[in-house]
């Protein structure tokens, strides 16, 4: 295969990828748009749907506002101070990311109540969250790490001459947070928010079970319910628009800023800060969020597991498994299949085109995945139909959603690669294709395995997307837990949540050590 000839086989799957993400939404745009202007206009203008775009951008900016509060004291914790324990406390930080949003919400409404785990324990009856605050709880103990391991890194990264400039100039210890430290975590804090806030404008299981209405969760009931698909694919496009303007808004804020350090010499790893009398009491701080956050949905799962297991519940969670792995594996390593080609493109051949076809990805990964969902529902009922409710749709949309995730790793290991290698296995007579899997792909191994890491663990917790695409008789831990939960069968619901955790805390710990090495 001559140079051309392997840059234009390059380009069939970024073409497929392209297709895979533009023709579904494209499709969900066409669907939206088919309404009259005044049918559409008064859909867009209804008092229901002012208030939920309220309900979205009010819930979305409270859970950026607490994550913010909760990750950064405790990465400056765990990065910057004499903290007991911090590796430990590291590992708590980031296991949230192995309980999914619903399991979460599952746990609140579990442990809280007459009876509930906290009212066996101690007596205190904790009346049942719901609603906004239900919502806004769950989402905060589960969406924090997205924040919290990014600002660990950065501050970990941060060189102290700054500081210490600061210190001598007479900076107060407040002032020079404020001044020095702050606009230097900025790229993490805005990075880490954008993850945070696409979750959350995204989310449907922790908003359908506390009952409260954002876009994803009236999309849902405008589907299922009310079977008004005009009105749920304008939805879905409202809250397409919300995802636009935050990846804008994170960009914009980032615009012609620079953070990397410019004077001469090497960096210095920050002085470690003594607590003094503070010690003790930021461990038990560190230890509360752990108790909320891991404690509690492995604490409330194991309670109503204790009150006996329902019968055939153990075959039914063998299936649900099988049936989660079946989807979410295949569709992992299609994500790191398709990254590869979308990724040399990218880095090796870097261009307009290049660069648009890499922001493509990146748009499966920003769609919400009800939205998403919706749209592939849409375009395999009209132009695959055979397709609809199958194994491959339900892959390939995974695949598509998560290929971001799976992208990241990929051209980080591409980076590190030297080019000349492959350059000189040319000279010696192998083809681009025998070059680059000789060459560079043994180096991309490791980049891979994070990459399928990271994409089994999403799609195993994914929920919408499984919800309306999954064939007949596809019972994923994701459905069977939101499911059971949703009818306060909570006995049913806890083997389920506790597969869960058990299954992505292994992929939690292969990501920190990857992120920490």
């Amino acid at each position: 295969m001559g140079a051309a000839a392997w840059r234009h086989a390059l380009w069939i799957p970024v073409g497929a990828v392209a297709l895979g993400v533009l023709v579904p939404l494209g499709y969900l745009a066409a669907r939206a748009l088919a309404a009259d202007p005044a049918t559409l206009a008064d859909l867009v203008l209804r008092g229901r749907t002012l208030r939920l775009a309220g309900n979205t951008i009010g819930l979305t900016a409270a859970v950026l506002a607490s994550t913010a509060s909760l990750a950064l004291p405790l990465a400056w914790l765990v990065a910057r101070t004499d903290l007991p324990a911090r590796r430990l406390f590291t590992v708590l930080g980031a296991l949230p990311l192995a309980v999914p949003g619903y399991v979460m919400a599952y746990a609140l409404l579990a442990a809280t109540g007459s009876n509930g785990l906290v009212a066996d324990l101690t007596g205190v009856v904790i009346p049942r969250p719901g609603g906004f605050v239900g919502a806004w709880l769950a989402l905060t103990l589960t969406l924090f790490p997205y924040l919290f391991l990014g600002l660990r890194a950065a501050l970990l990264g941060l060189d102290p001459s700054l500081d210490e400039a600061a210190r001598t100039l007479g900076a107060s210890p407040w002032r020079r947070a404020r001044t020095v430290v702050l606009p230097q975590l900025r790229p993490a804090l805005l990075a880490g928010g954008l993850l945070v806030g696409l979750h959350v404008l995204g989310d449907f299981g922790v908003v359908s079970l506390m009952r409260f209405e954002t876009f994803s969760f009236a999309i849902y009931l405008q589907y299922t319910a009310a079977y008004d698909r005009v009105y749920a694919a304008a939805l879905a496009l409202m809250l397409l628009g919300l995802t636009g303007a935050l990846l804008w808004g994170e960009a914009r804020l980032l615009k012609g800023r620079r953070f990397a350090r410019l004077g001469a010499g090497v960096a210095r790893r920050p002085p470690v800060v003594a607590l003094g009398l503070w010690r003790w009491p930021s461990a038990l701080g560190a230890g509360a969020v752990a108790v909320l956050s891991v404690g509690v949905p492995v604490g409330a799962s194991l309670f109503w597991l204790g009150r006996g297991l329902e019968p055939g519940v153990v075959g039914d969670l063998g299936t649900a498994l099988v049936d989660s792995v079946s989807a979410a594996l295949p569709a992992a390593l299609v994500a790191a299949a398709l990254a590869v080609p979308v990724g040399v493109l990218s880095v090796r051949r870097p261009s307009r085109r290049t660069a648009l076809a890499e922001r493509v990805a990146y748009l499966g990964y920003a769609t919400p995945p009800l939205a998403f969902a919706l749209a592939f529902v849409f375009v395999s009922i009209r132009l695959t139909p055979w397709a609809y409710q199958t194994l491959g749709l339900l892959v390939v949309a995974y695949a598509l959603h998560f290929l971001a995730e799976a992208l990241g790793p990929v051209r980080s290991g591409l980076y590190q690669a030297s080019a000349r290698t492959e350059e000189a296995a040319r000279t010696l007579g192998r083809g681009p294709l025998r070059a680059f899997t000789e060459a560079t792909l043994p180096t991309l191994r490791r980049g891979l395995g994070v990459s399928v890491a990271l994409v089994f663990l999403s799609a195993i917790k994914e929920l919408p997307i499984a919800f309306l695409l999954s064939p007949l008789g596809f019972e994923s831990l994701a459905l069977r837990s939101w499911a059971a939960a949703g009818e306060s069968l909570f006995a049913v619901a806890a083997p389920y949540a506790l597969a869960h955790v058990a299954v992505s805390t292994p992929l939690v710990a292969l990501a920190l050590r990857e992120g920490d090495e």
